[in-house]
């Protein structure tokens, strides 16, 4: 590859991390605090559908973010008042999320929009930071991006202090390994739960909320491709951190904007083995599986999964 090709491949992988970097930072709070959340799909299928109806309908780039992270949220909540208050079992929870959230979508897309296809009409500023964007090779897909990228990967460094160096942190960690613990030491394990799930349902909104409106500017029915899930095998490759989380989500992305590119380039063959579309697409998803048989992983939080109800071991 080329010079430039290097640098296309790059920005593409970046900006196809973003999402899944904002999914996945979510889902770790939420696992910190003892929750698996396998609505987090659900969660983002709503987002981006919600985000593309307001941008579309107001033109607005921040109306669509602000919509895709309610539409997150209230799914959250949704999640949190079946699984953490009243005891649901919170895969099927979950799952029941994403499947009735991704029917939903489907079926609202095509009674608005009668079969049409219809591309936002809204367009993301640009900010080329001073000096860094000059750099070569790196300069324009990193440092000259919009404000949503920005703050998408400036979310690392903030994740990581909130989890290790606060007070919310340190009851979210204490709930998902000894809720009993933690309660007798005063931290309310429900309410702190409550908050870890609402602050991932709202990043899985913001992730589809990027996807359609800052990245594709389109709404189409299974555009997230398992975006979601994908999103959750990254937290638990990444230990829960969330720089690891960011690394992983950026190899990811280089995985799925290097079939891209080969594609672009017109590539048929790879070490004189035929390349096909299908074989393209997959490589982001083997790259995972095989990430996942090959990297060790830490150890799960304790209370990953079960109900607490306070006075109860």
């Amino acid at each position: 590859m080329t010079g430039p090709d290097l640098t296309a491949l790059l920005a593409a992988g970046v900006v196809a991390a973003v999402p899944l970097l904002l999914a996945a930072l979510g889902e770790a709070f939420a696992e910190r605090a003892g929750v698996l959340n396998l609505g987090i799909e659900g969660m983002v299928v709503a987002g981006a559908f919600a985000a593309f109806v307001a941008a579309e309908r107001s033109g607005s780039l921040v109306a669509g973010l602000a919509a895709g992270l309610a539409a997150g949220l209230a799914l959250a909540l949704l999640f949190a008042l079946l699984a953490v208050r009243w005891g649901a079992d919170q895969p099927l929870v979950g799952l029941a999320i994403t499947i009735a959230a991704a029917g939903l979508a489907a079926f609202l897309f095509r009674d608005l929009y009668a079969g049409r296809n219809p591309v936002a009409d809204i367009v993301a500023p640009r900010l080329a930071l001073p000096l860094l964007s000059r750099l070569p090779l790196v300069g324009d897909p990193l440092f000259r991006q919009t404000v949503p990228f920005y703050l998408a990967w400036a979310g690392v460094p903030l994740a990581a202090l909130a989890l290790r160096r606060t007070r919310f942190g340190l009851a979210l960690r204490a709930a998902g390994e000894s809720p009993f613990a933690a309660d007798a030491a005063g931290v309310d394990v429900g309410r702190t739960r409550t908050g870890a799930v609402c602050l991932g349902g709202a990043l899985a909104g913001l992730a589809g909320a990027y996807l359609s409106v800052v990245d594709l500017k389109l709404f189409q029915v299974g555009m997230t491709a398992g975006l979601g899930f994908i999103a959750l095998a990254l937290t638990m490759l990444g230990r829960w951190r969330p720089g690891l989380i960011a690394l992983a989500a950026l190899l990811f992305g280089l995985l799925r904007s290097l079939g891209n590119t080969l594609q672009i380039l017109g590539w048929d063959e790879l070490w004189g083995l035929p390349l096909r579309v299908e074989l393209i697409n997959s490589f982001p998803y083997l790259g995972v599986v095989l990430a996942l048989l090959l990297v060790r992983r830490g150890p799960l939080p304790a209370a990953l999964g079960t109900f607490y109800r306070r006075g109860e071991r």
